[in-house]
């Protein structure tokens, strides 16, 4: 075995530079100046042997410690797998783990010669998740954030609702989060959490990341939101970290530029809107009067019924909503066993169905789903053909009835409480939201400026949905519709209905809805889109447009 096998690079970099001290001397005196070189050398070699070897246990020691803390973290983890990775900063550090600190990890270990692990983990590295999949959880970090409204703080000391595995975000966890929305040229985002890394390390937590790189961030993101004054108390503050720092230097004098211009720029128009006060007062007030007026942008509206905020139905609306046993005019399979049956929302009438499926048959449509679920697709009004969708977030899988019996019953089930054909609705689709998985607000059926919509099926529109819920989720994950202020919030065991289509087959603009990011937990449904062929008896049309 060779000298390099045994120790490794480092140690044969400087064996190479050791046995380069005599070199160009010639004869007797060359041979002397080797010999007593030769000690000096051997005694070198000794001691770097001594420093290799700290640092071979220095790096042991470090693997180690990543190995104790990873065991311990994973033992917990897989004792509850769903209930774990239904926090979404655990998922969010699992990808981060994975995509980046592994690596890390393998690049430590790589200083030294090894086999086993090394090629384990080669081998293991397809599977592992890519930069884009760590990107994308840091968005869906930033998309619960934003939609319910919690501070970075919050997330980061993992003080989230119904958690059970409650999980620290670090410094460098924040720092990470910080640098993605930086790289979208997120600046808001970038702001919040490269504040919340200095915050934390101004409290004294440990961290491989500096002050003054952290500061450097966030410098630029407040002064990219034109927030200059704070600018400069930040790069004030960098230079007394870091008297030397080019950019801080550079930018100290450019940000004190830029504000006395802005504040000669202010002076001038102060001087003009003197004169004007008070029609800029009165223009004002009709600028909030008209704002008063304005309706809330969808999105806003959309964000405020997943907090569980937004429009209330009236007490008067309310006592109109009532629960019964249904049977469907007499169906004979519900004679005996009627199913109970909720109004959730007036208009558009949104029922519930409770114990509507069971347990077992629950895990066998998982079962059946899980081998297959690819990221969910919608219908491309263009094309009529299925494709992927940013605002569409989620994990989806098609089930068809003669691959189980389970199957078959749902279908046969869905079809007795509802009375509609089943032969001309879509196959059974089963969907998994995940950390921040979402679907923005939509409409299942296809609009007049979407006469290809579902073409290719050769069933006309969307007439019903059909939800089931086949999961309780913690925090998050209801069943929105924007327009009318209802929030329909998962419950296991239970599905929801409506009708899409008005009797006349028009489309009722009022069933846009969306499924709310999933919080904390996770969201599984499944959902069967029933088509207009097949109900011409079943659902007569309707004379008027609306009816």
């Amino acid at each position: 075995m060779t000298h390099s096998r045994i120790f490794g690079r480092p140690f044969q970099k400087l064996l190479g530079s050791s046995l380069r001290l005599c070199r160009g001397h010639r004869g007797h005196q060359a041979a002397g100046c080797q010999m007593t070189d030769l000690l000096y050398t051997e005694k070198d070699l000794v001691t770097s042997l001594k420093e290799y070897i700290r640092q071979e246990e220095n790096r042991l020691e470090q693997v180690k410690e990543w190995a104790d803390k990873l065991d311990s973290l994973t033992n917990t983890a897989t004792q509850d797998p769903e209930g774990f990775l239904g926090h979404p900063v655990n998922a969010f550090k699992l990808v981060k783990r994975l995509n980046s600190e592994w690596g890390d990890l393998e690049s430590l270990v790589l200083k030294d010669t090894t086999n086993g692990f090394i090629s384990n983990l080669t081998m293991q590295r397809q599977f592992f998740p890519t930069e884009e999949d760590q990107t994308g959880a840091a968005k869906a970090l930033l998309r619960l954030q934003d939609t319910y409204q919690l501070s970075a703080n919050t997330i980061s000391n993992g003080d989230l609702p119904g958690v059970v595995h409650k999980s620290r975000m670090t410094v460098a966890d924040c720092f990470e989060l910080g640098k993605i929305a930086y790289s979208e040229a997120d600046y808001y985002h970038t702001e919040l959490w490269m504040a919340q890394a200095l915050t934390q390390l101004d409290e004294g937590e440990e961290s491989t990341i500096e002050k003054v790189t952290v500061m450097d961030y966030l410098n630029y993101a407040i002064y990219q939101q034109g927030e200059l004054e704070r600018a400069l108390e930040l790069t004030k503050r960098m230079l007394k970290l870091d008297p030397n720092h080019q950019r801080a230097n550079g930018n100290l004098k450019y940000f004190e530029f830029q504000l006395e211009k802005q504040r000669k720029a202010e002076a001038e128009k102060k001087e003009q809107e003197d004169k004007k006060r008070e029609k800029k007062v009165l223009d004002k007030r009709d600028a909030q009067r008209k704002r008063s007026k304005d309706p809330l942008p969808e999105r806003k509206k959309y964000e405020m019924l997943c907090r569980g905020e937004g429009v209330k139905m009236t007490p008067r609306r309310q006592s109109r909503l009532f629960c019964r046993y249904f049977d469907n005019n007499h169906n004979p399979w519900l004679l005996l066993a009627p199913v109970k049956q909720e109004d959730e929302w007036d208009r558009p009438r949104i029922v519930r169905y409770h114990d509507i499926i069971s347990d077992s048959e629950i895990k066998t449509v998982k079962e059946l789903a899980k081998p297959r679920l690819k990221r969910a697709t919608v219908h491309d009004p263009n094309t009529g053909k299925l494709t992927t969708a940013h605002y569409r977030v989620s994990k989806s899988a098609w089930l068809y009835e003669y691959e189980h019996s389970t199957i078959e019953k749902i279908n046969q089930r869905i079809e007795d409480v509802t009375g509609l054909e089943m032969d001309t609705a879509e196959e059974l689709q089963v969907a998994n939201y995940g950390v921040g998985g979402q679907y923005e607000p939509h409409f299942d059926f296809g609009r007049k400026d979407e006469p290809d919509a579902f073409k290719e099926l050769g069933t006309g529109n969307r007439i019903a949905t059909w939800l089931f819920y086949m999961s309780d989720v913690s925090a998050g994950g209801a069943t929105v519709f924007p327009d009318v202020g209802a929030a329909v919030w998962p419950k296991k065991g239970t599905a929801v209905f409506w009708y899409n289509l008005f009797a006349s087959g028009e489309g009722d603009y009022s069933t846009r809805h969306a499924a709310c990011p999933v919080l904390v937990g996770n969201k599984w449904v499944s959902n069967k889109w029933i088509h207009e062929r097949g109900q011409e008896f079943r659902r007569p049309c309707a004379m008027s447009e609306m009816e």
